[in-house]
């Protein structure tokens, strides 16, 4: 490519960037609605739009652990009207599970930010004599392959994290997926299973009720809300920690202008108070925010993070 065609293409680039966006935009969510990430996108969207004069639509492409909707996305023109919310199974947990993968976890896609993370807690039904995660791990060692858990899905961060801990403390439990966490904390309130690590969106007002018990939180340290509730790492498990996060990406290729530009809309809304206090803090989620090369960094962390925790699981889907 000669000098003037390449200022020439930078120039449009960036002549797009200033202009974008001049039609709607698609944000797709590789879940099915109702969830977390749906109802986050849908927030963000509805802010983004006013921000741009243009609609945003939030696209549900459910199916095969996110693939299908990241795949999606991973092949539409990188322009911009076309961005994937999803959290860390799309670009560093399905790389590692899937042997043919139709996308590329690290280079498929153009990271924008990190949205948001979200803590964990241990929760279990009121019928298992324990009252933290100490009694319980003594309790399921007298009790082999007797006592089920429930994740949102085979081979999802849930799934991964509880087996990962089950042969860190020799403890036998027998998984239960399910196809998302709404469904398996139903059958968690009903007995049907007897634990989950799930966020605490999902359990603390029934954990308040006496309906189920919290016994420890999956982060690094307490978590700031839940300052009574010991961690899984001071525990039984030094060092473990288990949680995921939601973000947003472009196809592969957007142009560093669009980029910086929608990560800076992206970064008006996080910063809102009032969007924080409905979308985040009541949703026990927590802003990141990082920059687009901060995110390109600490993929490359997670994806090396997540290669090790699934192997040391045992988990495989196919």
């Amino acid at each position: 490519m000669s000098r003037l065609a390449l200022v020439l293409l930078l120039w449009t680039f960036a002549a797009a960037a200033q202009n974008f966006p001049a039609r709607p935009v698609k944000i797709v969510v590789p879940s099915s609605p109702g969830g977390a990430t749906d109802s986050f996108s849908r927030a963000l969207g509805g802010r983004l739009a006013e921000i741009w004069g243009q609609p945003v639509v939030v696209e549900n492409r459910p199916g095969a652990n996110q693939i299908i909707g990241a795949d999606y996305v991973s092949k539409s023109p990188p322009d911009g009207y076309t961005l994937l919310v999803s959290d860390a199974s799309s670009f560093v947990m399905n790389p590692h599970l899937y042997k043919k993968l139709p996308y590329d976890g690290l280079r498929g896609f153009s990271p924008i930010t990190v949205l948001v993370r979200f803590p964990w807690v241990i929760a279990v039904h009121p019928s298992i004599p324990a009252n933290n995660f100490q009694e319980f791990v003594a309790y399921a060692k007298t009790r082999p392959g007797q006592l089920s858990y429930g994740s949102f899905g085979l081979g999802s961060s849930g799934h991964i994290s509880v087996d990962y801990l089950k042969n860190l403390l020799g403890i036998d439990l027998l998984h239960v997926p399910y196809k998302g966490a709404g469904p398996a904390v139903t059958d968690l309130l009903g007995g049907q299973i007897q634990m989950m690590m799930v966020t605490p969106l999902l359990v603390e007002p029934h954990a308040r009720a006496g309906k189920l018990k919290l016994i420890a939180a999956a982060t690094p340290q307490r978590i700031e809300r839940l300052p009574n509730l010991p961690t899984v790492a001071e525990s039984a498990a030094p060092g473990y920690e288990a949680g995921t996060w939601f973000a947003l990406v472009g196809p592969a290729g957007m142009p560093r202008p669009l980029v910086n530009g929608v990560y800076g809309d992206v970064m008006k809304v996080l910063n809102d108070s009032a969007f924080r206090e409905k979308n985040v803090t009541a949703q026990w989620f927590e802003v990141v925010g990082n920059t687009p090369e901060e995110f390109a960094a600490f993929l490359t962390t997670e994806y090396e993070r997540w290669d090790r925790l699934i192997k040391l699981s045992g988990v495989k889907v196919e």
